[in-house]
């Protein structure tokens, strides 16, 4: 079965994925991060004392790679200050007061077939569309590859390897026709034959499901091809999709266009079907609500919503929790406030107890290889990391050759390591170093 080199196993946990998409009741008030995309943050087009409605352009794209920011609410703007964001940092945000009515701004729906793609491109980059799979890359910037980069294949990532998380499966199941709508739109866009949906086997019903609705038009399925993967972490990473279904590498330091291919995730298709057929901007998606709370699901979130009101909305904490993580467990982030709201990049929130995150002194590498062998780069977890800790072992300059810039932060190498080193944390640090930054 397609598949990587490395990866691991570890328990799925997705007990939400039965549970269908819910909308979550609009928040009283919301705070929208001015960075919630890879790239320049977005700049104000509003100011405090200014009343707005769902949808309405509240901040623009500030270079080019950068996104647009509209309004989850109707409402009036509160201020503009620094709030907390999900990556731990105090970031300029708009906060707006709901006035409960969310009454809308006009969409203004549009006729794929009579625009040329570069029109269609237009209406993503005003929607605000970014990539939904975690990234949160400007989705425009990917769909305008620069000249002499021929793109070929487009894929889909439909894997959604974290554990817990199921929000990306729910969508494929309640909305498959809007997401082959969308990878419709991308293929006419890029001028290529043929686009690949890649999920992981433990996902048959959503490989069922595509495989049904795709029949509907014959045109469209000659073009298309569903790809079952192993299930395995972290599949759903791009650089593995891409070996796994195109049997090509990616070089060190290079991107997929550079292979001649792109790749998208399912939510991210459904939200440019919506931006191009219904005229709607991105300000809400889907994540999972799941661990220890009292009605764990999949729910459609207004983005600037707190986390503390999502938790709230399926019924409260539950057990002896230790921790809430934005996102899935191995690449989320930990959170120490509950009001850090959720934004574009945001796919769940996972809440494990003591139990379920207990903490390990580290102690000594022994050297076992383990790291190595489950690393999906390739890499040398182990001794990048020992580099970061002693700062002795080689130059700078030589450290460069061990590509510690390739590490995606999968975690993997941590979750295999019998001593409990922080791997992880260590190879961001060598990161810096690399790259000169202050530590």
């Amino acid at each position: 079965m397609n598949s990587f080199s490395g990866g691991i196993h570890p328990p799925e946990t997705k007990n939400t994925s039965s549970v269908r998409i819910e909308e979550i009741p609009l928040p009283k008030k919301v705070v929208i991060p001015l960075s919630q995309h890879t790239g320049a943050p977005s700049k104000p087009v509003v100011k405090a004392g200014d009343i707005v409605k769902t949808g309405q352009l509240i901040a623009d794209v500030a270079g080019f790679i950068s996104a647009k920011i509209h309004s989850p609410v109707s409402g009036k703007i509160l201020s503009i200050e620094p709030c907390l964001h999900p990556s731990g940092y105090n970031v300029e945000s708009i906060i707006i007061e709901s006035d409960g009515k969310d009454e809308k701004v006009e969409f203004i729906p549009n006729d794929p077939d009579k625009l040329f793609p570069d029109e269609m491109v237009e209406l993503i980059k005003n929607a605000g569309i970014v990539g939904l799979g975690g990234a949160a890359f400007p989705t425009h910037v990917k769909l305008s590859p620069p000249q002499g980069k021929t793109i070929n294949s487009v894929i889909l990532n439909g894997c959604e390897c974290e554990p817990y998380l199921t929000c990306d499966y729910r969508v494929m199941l309640e909305e498959t026709k809007e997401i082959l709508g969308g990878l419709k739109l991308i293929i006419k866009i890029l001028n290529i034959e043929h686009g690949y949906i890649g999920i992981e086997d433990n996902k048959r019903d959503a490989i069922k499901a595509f495989n049904v609705s795709s029949a509907e038009d014959p045109a469209f399925k000659e073009k298309l091809k569903i790809v079952k993967l192993k299930t395995k972490y972290p599949q759903g990473a791009e650089k593995q999709l891409i070996k796994a279904i195109l049997k090509k590498n990616v070089p060190s330091g290079k991107l997929p266009m550079d292979v001649g291919c792109i790749v998208q995730n399912v939510q991210t298709a459904k939200v440019i079907y919506d931006a191009v057929y219904k005229g709607k901007p991105l300000y809400e998606r889907v994540i999972t609500v799941a661990g220890s709370v009292r009605r764990p699901g999949n729910l459609r979130v207004r983005f600037g919503t707190p986390l503390a009101e999502v938790i709230d909305y399926c019924g409260g904490l539950i057990g002896n929790v230790r921790k809430v993580i934005a996102g899935g467990p191995m690449m989320g982030i930990s959170q120490f406030s509950l009001d850090v709201p959720v934004v574009k990049g945001t796919s769940g929130v996972v809440i494990l107890t003591e139990e379920e995150s207990k903490y390990y002194e580290p102690s000594n590498c022994i050297k076992c290889g383990r790291c190595i062998d489950v690393c999906p780069m390739g890499l040398v977890p182990a001794f990048i990391s020992r580099f970061a800790e002693k700062r002795s072992i080689v130059s700078v300059e030589d450290l460069k050759n061990f590509n510690p810039l390739d590490c995606m932060e999968c975690g993997s190498c941590a979750y295999e390591c019998p001593a409990k080193i922080h791997l992880v944390q260590n190879i961001k640090l060598a990161k810096m170093i690399v790259q000169n930054r202050k530590i």
